[in-house]
């Protein structure tokens, strides 16, 4: 396998993954699924961020992560509080209490997405290919991202320096 395949399977399992979520209900505010993930993984792991930080990490547009914080609030999974040493700012971290959708999420199984997507869907062919998701879900954890991102800015660094 190549970069450009592993990235175009990467491609490939997030959008087999949106496929797997419930979708919400309700008439809460509206957003990318992907947006909407990439926030929330960036909240679990820098708790107490502001929306400010969340896209100067993500690269995503301020506009977009204050819209997926919203929607996030909104679903209860995350919450926002005054800043203690600045109070005009907010605070974003995980909700202590996750909630029902949070719940919902996590429980919603990946059987009928995945069938959906292979050539041979039948639970053969799913079950080797879930235990190949867990296999790498152990050693591709979201702190190997984070690795890989800041060993990509440090190596911009190093390419810009004289």
């Amino acid at each position: 396998m190549n970069g450009v395949e592993l990235f175009l399977l990467g491609r490939t399992l997030m959008k087999i993954g949106e496929q797997a979520m419930p979708q919400p209900k309700g008439d809460g505010p509206r957003g990318s699924v992907r947006t909407v993930l990439v926030v929330l993984g960036d909240v679990v792991a820098h708790p107490g961020t502001t929306v400010s930080e969340i896209a100067a990490r993500t690269g995503l547009p301020q506009s977009q992560v204050s819209t997926a914080v919203a929607r996030l609030e909104s679903t209860g999974s995350i919450e926002g509080v005054p800043d203690p040493a600045d109070r005009r700012r907010r605070l974003i971290r995980p909700a202590a209490t996750p909630s029902a959708r949070v719940a919902e999420v996590r429980a919603a199984p990946i059987d009928d997405a995945l069938a959906a997507a292979l050539p041979d869907p039948g639970p053969e062919a799913v079950g080797e290919v879930t235990a190949a998701l867990e296999v790498l879900a152990r050693h591709l954890t979201p702190e190997v991202a984070a690795r890989v991102r800041d060993a990509e800015g440090a190596a911009g660094v190093l390419r810009s320096q004289p």
